[in-house]
């Protein structure tokens, strides 16, 4: 089970690090870097990357609650929602806007879910 937190905790923290990204160095040198954007293009999209931001930050929230949670079934339930919802938006992402995103999400987030139930 301690394999499994340990996944959770570093995407949590993967998520916080979109959080930064998006939320406040989406028009800074790295969040251009990070994302592939120009600055013209970052300044007209920066509330909408903002928006995003936050709602990574709401998936990490999720991830960390699942770790602090006593019950170990209702620790995975919650685990398994929050892993669940990164896996969808890795999906969509990754087909809608990078490929690289089911690399960075949604495979980690599967990875994570199978040593949760199988270990």
């Amino acid at each position: 089970m301690w394999i499994a937190k340990l996944l959770i905790a570093l995407i949590g923290i993967l998520h916080v690090y979109i959080l930064v990204l998006e939320m406040f160095l989406w028009d800074k040198p790295q969040g251009l870097k990070a994302f592939g954007n120009n600055l013209e293009k970052a300044k007209l999209t920066k509330v909408l990357a903002q928006n995003q931001g936050l709602y990574n930050g709401f998936l990490a929230a999720g991830l960390f609650w699942s770790l602090l949670v006593g019950n170990p079934d209702f620790s995975r339930s919650i685990a398994t929602f929050f892993l669940g919802c990164v896996l969808v938006a890795g999906i969509y992402g990754g087909l809608t806007a990078s490929k690289k995103i089911i690399y960075i999400q949604a495979i980690p987030a599967l990875l994570t879910l199978c040593v949760l139930y199988l270990i």
